[in-house]
């Protein structure tokens, strides 16, 4: 005999994969471990791209290309040895590979060239990383 759970599904549509960014990551969906939303990402970008605006303004009359070279060197360096720049820590969040351990230079690297190309940024899964993330092995969470 049929059921109508049995032809009840197909009328809700396919099963949803993951119900919060993170879970398919076996990340948490609060708290310390959890996913970075995009507004404190956004937030944290703003602040280290202001940082970095002041400092080429103070020693190099605020070249644009000079700011982009500051920016890339902050982003490698604090991001492959800390796993934060000066936004993320003051926003609590913090860079990590998918295991849970430092990006390392040579990710944080590859991270921040596809950062600066913008149109990889801007592309993100249902996890909420976005192909420079991906392309890294890298997650940015909450601390």
């Amino acid at each position: 005999m049929v059921e109508r759970r049995d032809i009840g599904s197909w009328l809700e549509g396919p099963p949803r994969p993951s119900t919060f960014p993170g879970h398919q990551l076996g990340a948490p969906e609060r708290g310390p471990g959890s996913v970075a939303r995009l507004g404190r990402r956004i937030v944290a970008l703003f602040i280290d791209w202001g940082l970095c605006y002041l400092i080429a303004a103070a020693f190099a009359g605020g070249q644009n290309a000079v700011i982009l070279a500051i920016f890339a060197v902050e982003q490698v360096l604090l991001l492959g040895t800390a796993g934060f720049a000066v936004g993320h820590r003051l926003l609590g969040i913090r860079l990590q590979r998918l295991d849970g351990t430092a990006p390392g230079l040579a990710r944080a690297a590859l991270r921040t060239v596809m950062l600066l190309l913008v149109v990889p940024a801007l592309i993100n899964d249902q996890d909420q990383r976005g192909l420079h993330d991906r392309a890294a092995g890298t997650i940015l969470v909450r601390l």
